[in-house]
């Protein structure tokens, strides 16, 4: 290996990005509550454009970011009929095509779903693996957590969710 080989092996294995995201949405009646890819028991769901996967959305715009791809509503935007009722693991599936495209792969992910109400940690695993599947990476790199509000706020007035979400990423040969 000559000198410019070396320095370009070191210039890939130290690019490492982290990705930031974040999404909203309110609840109404009359629509699934589907988080990370689980349909969890709940009177009201979350109003979307598509399935309204608000976890699934923070991490797809964590991993567009860190990736410099601009964010899902460039991708898959509102106004668009082909995404009405989208499965937001299927969106998912295409960001990370786009990720590694891009010449990126995933380190691991740390998110934080937001909500006062349903109960959350039943199905974390689930929804690590399934967040996992879809992005074809080990569920060991996906991490959900959730927290209340403590009653305040939107979420805390059990008005809708919020999701925040942090990715790894790095630079692959």
């Amino acid at each position: 290996m000559d000198r410019e080989e070396i320095i370009n092996l070191i210039k890939a294995q130290t690019d490492i990005r982290t990705g930031l995201g974040f999404d909203v949405h309110e609840f109404v009646e009359g629509r699934p509550l589907i988080l990370g890819g689980v349909h969890i028991p709940h009177v009201k769901g979350l109003l979307g454009h598509s399935d309204a996967d608000v976890l699934v959305h923070a991490i797809m715009d964590a991993l567009l970011g860190a990736s410099k791809l601009a964010d899902i509503g460039v991708h898959f935007p509102d106004t668009d009929p082909q995404w009405k009722g989208a499965n937001s693991l299927k969106l998912a599936e295409r960001v990370a095509q786009l990720v590694r495209q891009k010449g990126f792969e995933i380190i691991n992910i740390d998110s934080l779903i937001i909500a006062q109400k349903p109960k959350m940690s039943p199905h974390f695993a689930q929804m690590s693996q399934n967040i996992a599947q879809a992005l074809g990476i080990d569920p060991e790199k996906v991490s959900v957590k959730a927290t209340t509000t403590e009653k305040l706020g939107f979420c805390g007035r059990e008005e809708g969710i919020a999701s925040v979400a942090n990715v790894l990423l790095r630079k692959i040969l």
